[in-house]
């Protein structure tokens, strides 16, 4: 019995060393791309690695800490493609590109950023954008508004963005339906709507990605200003 006791508590640490916490991580991270938080459950995880519930809560606690990991995971990798040495202002764009990048692949992550700020995937972005807002000189009294309405803006941008990529009509692809709605501002009363109509030809052929970082580009003009 002591033999086989022991040949039972080694395969089960055999087991939980190969189950690692990164490899859980990873496997959440394709729950959630293929269906949402509501796909995320420690069962639904357990199924997809072929393993049992226990092996999971060994190295997560439950479905919000598996979802927050999961964020931080996905906002390090954005992060660790800013350019070592890169000027503020580029490097606040590639912050912001990243971020919209990640939040466009995985669409969850925007709502966990918001739901817990005080973890390291948020703080790694405020950190990022505000230490390059004082590189460029903003005073200190006005660093606090600067980078709040640029991450506010670069979170809700992103998450917008990546919210009306997957709420499209039913059998329209993206130029269809932006297509359509062009059409209708187009033919709406040009006494009551000129500025409207105006964006029409522009909306059907923007490229969300370069709009979004426009808005960046015009908001750090407008802080070059901040003196």
């Amino acid at each position: 019995m002591a033999t086989r006791t022991r040949t039972k508590t080694h395969r089960t640490e055999r087991r939980t060393d190969a189950l690692s916490r990164e490899r859980i991580i990873a496997a959440a991270i394709e729950l959630l791309d293929s269906g949402g938080e509501n796909a995320l459950t420690v069962r639904a995880l357990a199924a997809h690695l072929a393993t049992g519930s226990g092996a999971i809560y060994w190295h997560v606690a439950d479905k919000g800490e598996l979802l927050a990991a999961a964020t931080d995971a996905v906002i390090a990798r954005a992060m660790g493609g800013i350019v070592s040495g890169a000027k503020p202002r580029e490097a606040i764009r590639a912050v912001a590109r990243g971020v919209f990048d990640a939040i466009d692949v995985h669409p969850w992550v925007g709502a966990q950023l918001f739901r817990e700020p005080w973890r390291p995937a948020m703080l790694e972005i405020i950190e990022s954008v505000g230490g390059r807002l004082q590189a460029l000189g903003v005073p200190q009294a006005a660093q606090f508004d600067s980078a709040s309405a640029l991450v506010h803006y670069i979170l809700g941008v992103a998450g917008q963005n990546a919210a009306n990529a997957r709420s499209h009509v039913a059998g329209m692809d993206r130029s269809t339906f932006l297509a359509s709605v062009a059409a209708q501002w187009e033919e709406l009363d040009p006494a009551k709507y000129p500025f409207v109509r105006q964006m029409a030809p522009q909306l059907r052929d923007h490229d969300d990605r370069a709009q979004f970082l426009a808005g960046v580009d015009l908001i750090l003009a407008g802080i070059k200003t901040v003196r």
